[in-house]
């Protein structure tokens, strides 16, 4: 699990509690369940209705991928692609039939498959590219969602201030519980900026940056597995997978490979 996301979001609200309760307030008087589940139901129903079902039906999977999703480490991948393309530059194609069965990466796992059934190259390329594709549109519409909110909540927690004001202009005849209307009118707006940009607007960034990743890994992926079909020799193979790379991670895995070569 990495640990980004929640570390976030919960540094961001332990601030705004601790930042209440040094300017001597009370942590407990920016909780009010009227203003909360005005700003967080009517943001998710204003983006519900600017979408279709499917995408709000989708939100818990997203919230679940946004604050557990694991990112590999793309050594790690490299790692096991070069090692299929040394069996199969040395037993051939079909003897990964049955290391197939133990790959733990779906999408490699699939494409090995399909270079096994003997899938043109071309074709192999095209069906691989457009799986990618398709992940890209549906993270997309996931993370679509979460911007909607957060664009949304802000507004949604004027309107409960202006709700709670109208509140206090019914009272006026009864002066000792103004102060405490007023600023109970104004937790809304609180709330609905706070979620905007510390639960939000971060998910929704969260989700974009895992769909980059997984779309990086992806292209590492068609590239190693027509290799393999092409029958490169692995340290070809493994250089060029090096080169897809972001720099950081070239250089781990070149001085990885450089001890493996000394060992």
């Amino acid at each position: 699990m990495d640990l980004a996301t929640i570390i976030g979001v919960v540094a961001g609200l332990v601030i705004v509690f601790v930042v209440q309760m040094l300017e001597g307030g009370n942590a407990a008087s920016i909780i009010l369940l009227p203003s909360m589940l005005l700003v967080f139901g009517g943001g998710f129903a204003a983006a519900m209705a600017g979408g279709v079902m499917k995408d709000a039906s989708g939100v818990v999977g997203s919230l679940k991928k946004a604050f557990t999703t694991k990112v590999t480490p793309p050594t790690q991948l490299l790692d096991s692609v070069v090692k299929l393309a040394e069996r199969a530059r040395r037993e051939g194609l079909l003897a990964l039939e049955d290391a197939v069965k133990t790959v733990e990466h779906p999408f490699l796992k699939r494409g090995l498959q399909l270079a096994i059934d003997g899938t043109d190259p071309d074709e192999l390329h095209d069906i691989l590219h457009a799986e990618v594709a398709a992940k890209k549109k549906a993270d997309k519409a996931g993370m679509k969602f979460f911007e909607n909110m957060g664009g949304y909540a802000p507004t949604i927690g004027i309107i409960g201030t202006v709700m709670g004001l109208v509140h206090v202009l019914e009272n006026l005849d009864n002066p000792d519980t103004l102060g405490h209307s007023i600023a109970a009118a104004f937790v809304a707006t609180l709330w609905g900026v706070l979620s905007a940009n510390i639960l939000w607007l971060p998910i929704a960034a969260r989700l974009g940056r895992l769909s980059a990743v997984e779309a990086e890994e992806m292209e590492l992926v068609i590239d190693g597995v027509l290799a393999i079909q092409a029958g490169s020799n692995p340290r070809l193979v493994a250089q060029k997978l090096r080169s897809l790379l972001p720099p950081d991670e070239m250089k781990k895995a070149e001085a990885a490979a450089s001890t493996k070569k000394a060992a």
